[in-house]
């Protein structure tokens, strides 16, 4: 696997992906911030530094330059947002602040969307913690928070200026978490990469010290540095960056009606994949053999193609309904045309979307 850092190719915001070396790297550019009398500070959450006591010390972070935050999608949340604000605010931090964001989905879109709003933008760079945000919520400068009504109804496209990948930290994943992470790039296999796709099939499972593991985050950060590239705020009017929420409109919805919390993203995901698959069939885009075979691969690391309890349709298909995919008031899914091969659909009849929530397992 290369080592070198990939680049995300967006004019004058460009920015690197780090691979390797990763410790000497972040310490070397925090560093260098200091030197050029630019302040620093950290959004994280309580379990990632528990779990990591020194790491940020030993890139040369202070204590009290970090604000430690509750874990968990509800801090995802308008009070946490505010809280964040008011550290950089009571800090007297300007525009010279350099926000560093150290954790997973929540932390990185919450870190990303304060950093975009504080003194109408400031630097921010990521240092993701799991194996979801290191393959997907890292890269790509879509940053936010979830109102009751929704998940990520309110943001900001706001590029980080680097993103650190230190797989290593991915040691102390509880395995749940991981193969959360795990829903995201199969998810990468699905939509652009069959290669992809069929060698995490051969592959008798993942976890953080198997060696392939590193060359398969590179993978997927390379598949969305170019989709981000090629659409960067999802104004393309058909496919584009809209094809890395495969499976996400179903996920959306199923976390938005159990309460965010009871599932983990990934796992909404992945049962969101098997419906996409579902929907490719039925609408004849794919042959039904297809759907084993995203099946075995999605259980095959320990992540659900069902609820694991009913949960009202007529509730998921409002929360569809609020989907940013959506246009003219008409559903707008993310289907396959072959595995590996990802389309945008619309105008697909709702019947046929409340039958597969039955299948499912939803009433």
């Amino acid at each position: 696997m290369s080592t070198e850092a990939l680049t995300v190719r967006l004019a004058e915001r460009s920015y690197p992906i780090h691979f390797s070396q990763i410790a000497e790297t972040l310490k070397t550019d925090v560093a260098a911030l200091r030197a050029a009398g630019r302040s620093v500070r950290v959004v994280s959450d309580a379990r990632v530094l528990h779990a990591h006591p020194s790491y940020l010390a030993q890139a040369g972070f202070q204590d009290e330059e970090i604000l430690s935050l509750p874990a968990g999608e509800p801090t995802k949340s308008v009070e946490f947002f505010s809280q964040c604000l008011s550290f950089l605010a009571s800090a007297a931090a300007n525009r010279d602040c350099a926000l560093f964001a150290f954790g997973g989905g929540v932390i990185g879109d919450l870190t990303g969307y304060v950093a975009a709003s504080y003194l109408r933008g400031i630097d921010f760079y990521q240092i993701p913690t799991t194996l979801l945000s290191m393959v997907d919520s890292s890269v790509g400068g879509k940053t936010g928070i979830n109102l009751p009504e929704g998940k990520n109804l309110v943001g900001a496209f706001w590029q980080p200026k680097a993103v650190y990948i230190d797989t290593a930290l991915l040691q102390t994943l509880p395995a749940r978490e991981f193969a959360a992470g795990m829903a995201e790039v199969i998810k990468y296999g699905m939509l652009a990469d069959l290669e992809l796709f069929n060698d995490l099939n051969a592959l008798d499972g993942l976890n953080a010290e198997s060696p392939e593991l590193p060359g398969i985050v590179r993978r997927c950060c390379a598949i969305k540095a170019q989709v981000v590239t090629d659409d960067e705020t999802e104004t393309a009017a058909t496919g584009g960056r809209a094809l890395l929420n495969l499976g996400h409109t179903f996920a959306h919805a199923i976390e938005n009606v159990a309460g965010y919390g009871q599932y983990l993203h990934g796992e909404a995901v992945a049962i969101g994949l098997s419906l996409a698959t579902h929907l490719s069939v039925g609408l004849n885009q794919l042959p039904n053999s297809d759907i084993a075979l995203a099946n075995r691969l999605i259980q095959q690391f320990q992540l659900p193609i069902r609820l694991n309890h009913a949960l009202p349709v007529q509730e998921l298909m409002a929360a569809m309904q609020r989907d940013k995919k959506n246009r003219g008031g008409r559903l707008r899914f993310v289907t396959m045309t072959a595995l590996g091969t990802a389309v945008t659909t619309s105008g697909i009849d709702p019947e046929l979307i409340a039958t597969l929530w039955r299948e499912a397992g939803a009433e």
